[in-house]
């Protein structure tokens, strides 16, 4: 996940539109949008504006962000992360699984235990490897 899709996620948990948050921040909200959108990089001191905004600390708001397109096992969602560390279940996905899965939500929210993790990847495959045949 990229930072400002990590900060777009972080507002619509709280249920807030831009114009809440930039209120609430002194940051305009065509800031905040080309935050969002990956035009512009925020500052350290923005950064910290932002984790302030949402009650989390720098590093929580960071956690889960990519730098330079590389996804750590720290960026990962909690549930998908555990489902990767069984060591029966999480052999059979791959990198390139773990790049598709870490991408997907659904309606705008995404499988939070390691189960829903699970059911997703299994009904992704069978629809990838049926239409293969």
């Amino acid at each position: 996940m990229l930072l400002g899709q990590r900060i777009r996620e972080l507002r619509s948990l709280k249920g807030e539109t831009l114009k809440d948050t930039s209120n609430s921040t002194n940051l305009s909200v065509s800031y905040l949008s080309d935050i969002e959108r990956g035009r512009t990089n925020p500052s350290l001191q923005t950064l910290e504006t932002i984790a302030n905004h949402f009650d989390i600390s720098i590093s929580d708001l960071l956690a889960g962000v990519e730098f330079a397109g590389e996804i750590t096992e720290n960026a990962l969602p909690p549930g998908l992360r555990d489902l990767l560390e069984d060591k029966d279940l999480g052999k059979e996905i791959d990198k390139d699984w773990v790049q598709l899965l870490e991408k997907i939500n659904l309606r705008g929210k995404r499988p939070q235990t390691k189960l829903e993790w699970l059911e997703l990847f299994l009904n992704l495959k069978r629809i990838l490897d049926t239409s293969g045949e």
